[in-house]
């Protein structure tokens, strides 16, 4: 299987509500690389669980419908959206589904699902004509640990919450801030707490904070990023955030950036 070069990879993790999905596609237009949303793709098989009538804890049966899907993203058109077709059926709003939403975190804790997914990420990376950017939970630790750039967004849990409850209420399926906020901390436990590909940043990850800034800034600060990897190999990990980036700029791990970044999909 072939793989892109590590150098034209871009691995953005994170938790859910961090605003990786608004982020990971805006990078990727900008720089005209594949997006690859790996969240979609254990939403997908989450849907199709629902769709077949199987039991989220039912192992054996959930790497069956794992191994017999076919997962297909489309290219992300003008206004950023893609096409998502799950066994040749756009599954596109269905996977987002609260119904879909609620069980997808347990299904991902599956070691064997797992496995199949990421062959497939890379897989699907490997073909990407020019470079790729995947956003997910577990691509600089696992999927790709030898990515070029690696960033790991964050924001508070509240801000996550908030984002959330905003994106529901705008998809007409509202719910109450404090159910949002507890399912929240809930999915935070079982993505950081999971045995297989917990939620962690890689040592060598740039965390950025994405509270109180604009998407413009998050997006300006992974691109100057992926510049200074790719013309000079700079590899400090962690600068001051609101500054100019420059490649003498003194080592520091964390960015501090944030906006309100709420999208569709900024929440696997």
């Amino acid at each position: 299987m072939s793989h892109p070069s590590n150098t034209s990879i871009i691995a953005i993790d994170g938790p859910a509500g961090a605003g990786k999905s608004t982020v990971a596609r805006l990078v990727a237009n900008l720089l005209n690389y594949t997006y690859l949303d790996t969240g979609a793709m254990y939403r997908a098989v989450a849907w199709q669980a629902l769709e077949n009538g199987i039991a989220p804890v039912d192992e054996a049966a959930i790497l069956e419908t794992t191994g017999n899907l076919t997962i297909e993203f489309g290219p992300l058109l003008p206004d950023i959206t893609q096409t998502i077709l799950v066994n040749g059926r756009d599954a596109t709003e269905a996977i987002r589904s609260p119904e879909v939403s609620s069980i997808t975190s347990a299904i991902a804790t599956f070691a064997s699902v797992r496995q199949l997914i990421v062959a497939q990420q890379r897989e699907i990376a490997g073909s990407a004509p020019l470079g790729v950017v995947l956003e997910g939970r577990d691509i600089g630790t696992v999927v790709f640990p030898n990515a070029m750039l690696k960033v790991f967004l964050t924001a508070s849990t509240e801000e996550r919450a908030r984002r959330r409850f905003e994106e529901l209420a705008l998809r007409g399926t509202p719910a109450p801030f404090s159910q949002v906020l507890r399912d929240q901390l809930e999915r935070d436990r079982r993505d950081s707490s999971r045995a297989a590909s917990p939620l962690v940043p890689a040592a060598d990850a740039v965390e950025v904070n994405t509270d109180g800034h604009t998407i413009d800034e998050v997006v300006q600060t992974i691109l100057q990023l992926h510049h200074e990897r790719s013309t000079d190999g700079d590899s400090n990990n962690t600068r001051d955030v609101g500054a100019p980036l420059a490649a003498s700029d003194a080592p520091n791990n964390t960015r501090d950036v944030g906006a309100p970044l709420a999208a569709p999909g900024d929440h696997d």
